[in-house]
């Protein structure tokens, strides 16, 4: 068994959002407990998080990470040939 004390404008939106879902006070806080160890015993990493996110648009270079000075060296080279050819 716990017991807790809240401030009293929680415990009046406590009291207001149980009733509105017609639930008691202690359902809602053991949910709201449960959810929170639930969301947080599952740290997942961003990459996790974002797999829709991460590497959506793929260069064609699975070096790109290592070598990318020499990539943005070329790419910088081809652009300023381009300026000097006009």
């Amino acid at each position: 068994m716990i017991s807790l004390r809240l401030p009293p404008e929680l415990e009046r939106k406590l009291d207001s959002f149980a009733k509105s879902e017609g639930k008691s006070r202690t359902q809602i806080v053991k949910d709201s407990i449960l959810e929170y160890i639930q969301n947080r015993g599952n740290s997942k990493t961003p990459f996790e998080l974002g797999p829709d996110l991460f590497g959506k648009h793929d260069s064609g270079n699975a070096d790109l990470a290592q070598n990318r000075k020499v990539y943005l060296q070329k790419t910088i080279g081809k652009k300023n040939e381009k300026r000097s050819s006009r």
